[in-house]
């Protein structure tokens, strides 16, 4: 996108914009580089692929405006009103964007990297894969913010409102865990995470090439529609700040229980070393094709309490008629001898007591 040739606007439209009237022109692909243009009205403009690199936009209106694909390095954009603008792609890099509105904007493949964005209002906004190396979020309100694959750190991010404007003010320190940090404000709204969490969700660890992966998405499937639990699949790279061990850990930790099947095993031997000493209270339950034999390590988990009986299965379909019986009421069975829905109960209870207390703290300061 960014080869493509700008143009420059006609005298006309450049005169009209800097006296707040709004162009005649198409605004597509054009080159504002530079410009001073503080104050101009584009609302629901068109200006997907522009450039306004350097360019003055104090307290400029762009609010439901198709920014897709245009770059404002460096520009000035002091208290700009960006409101449900789509900036999918765009680029702030090293932009001061101090008190400006970016409510319900796309944020989606945007470069904020070195922007400054001061408090701005972020509230309701889509932070998907967005670049926030060395960005400033101080004092930004974020309630409502979505984030996925954040890329980068910010250099700064303090203060960081988490409740809406008519709810005493709460904030954090960190944008990817405001949500979080919201939730756990509503006992009734925690409550249902915890419980979504930790009864329903489940690890599926195993070999996924071609052949295995059509039984484990078998088993996932059937899972989630027959039984209502949540699968969680690792069949991905592990995060760039964690390998993999720490990776499957979260990962455990999250969930009621885990299901491995050593069929053709690769890289179950390590993963389970991750989980097996980790949680004791998270039953693992290891499956295999009747046709193989566990790897040779294996015999040193079955040592543990949390490691149950390796059940064999003849072929997908014989694993998923007694799926109920051969995996499911085991893990039962293991959860009442142990009393874990108690002992899981009371942990998380003294957690939120704990945070709720420190939130508490915090609102009183």
């Amino acid at each position: 996108m960014w080869p493509r040739d700008k143009r420059k606007p006609s005298q006309e439209d450049l005169s009209a914009m800097k006296g707040g009237q709004r162009p005649k022109g198409s605004l597509v692909d054009i080159d504002l580089s530079g410009e001073k243009l503080n104050g101009v009205d584009l609302d629901w403009a068109r200006l997907g692929g522009s450039h306004f690199i350097g360019s003055e936009l104090r307290g400029a209106r762009f609010k439901y405006a198709d920014l897709h694909w245009t770059r404002f390095t460096n520009a000035k954009m002091e208290g700009c009103d960006l409101y449900r603008a789509g900036l999918k792609n765009a680029e702030f890099q090293g932009a001061n964007l101090q008190n400006a509105t970016l409510c319900e904007a796309n944020l989606t493949d945007t470069d904020l990297s070195r922007a400054d964005l001061s408090g701005a209002d972020l509230e309701g906004a889509r932070l998907i894969r967005t670049d926030l190396t060395d960005a400033i979020l101080d004092g930004c309100r974020v309630y409502g913010v979505s984030t996925w694959g954040i890329l980068g750190l910010a250099k700064r991010q303090s203060q960081l409102v988490v409740t809406p404007k008519e709810e005493p003010v709460v904030t954090v320190d960190d944008i990817e865990v405001a949500q979080l940090v919201y939730l756990l404000l509503g006992n009734k709204k925690i409550r249902n995470v915890i419980d979504s969490i930790t009864s329903r969700s489940v690890l599926i660890l195993g070999r996924f090439t071609a052949e295995r992966k059509c039984t484990l998405e078998a088993l996932r499937v059937a899972l989630r529609e027959k039984h209502g639990l949540v699968p969680i699949v690792f069949d991905f790279q592990p995060s760039e700040k964690r390998d993999l061990s720490e990776t499957v850990q979260l990962l455990a930790g999250m969930c009621r229980f885990v299901i491995a099947d050593l069929t053709d095993a690769k890289s179950i031997p390590q993963e389970l070393s991750s989980i097996v000493p980790s949680f004791p209270s998270v039953p693992i339950q290891p499956i295999i094709l009747s046709s193989q034999k566990e790897y040779a390590l294996f015999e040193h988990w079955k040592r543990f309490q949390n490691v149950l009986p390796v059940y064999p299965y003849e072929d997908p379909g014989h694993l998923l008629q007694t799926l109920e019986t051969g995996v499911l009421t085991p893990i039962n069975h293991w959860e009442q001898a142990t009393d874990k829905s108690a002992l899981t109960e009371r942990l998380l209870r003294n957690r939120v007591a704990e945070l709720e207390a420190k939130l508490q703290a915090q609102g009183a300061n």
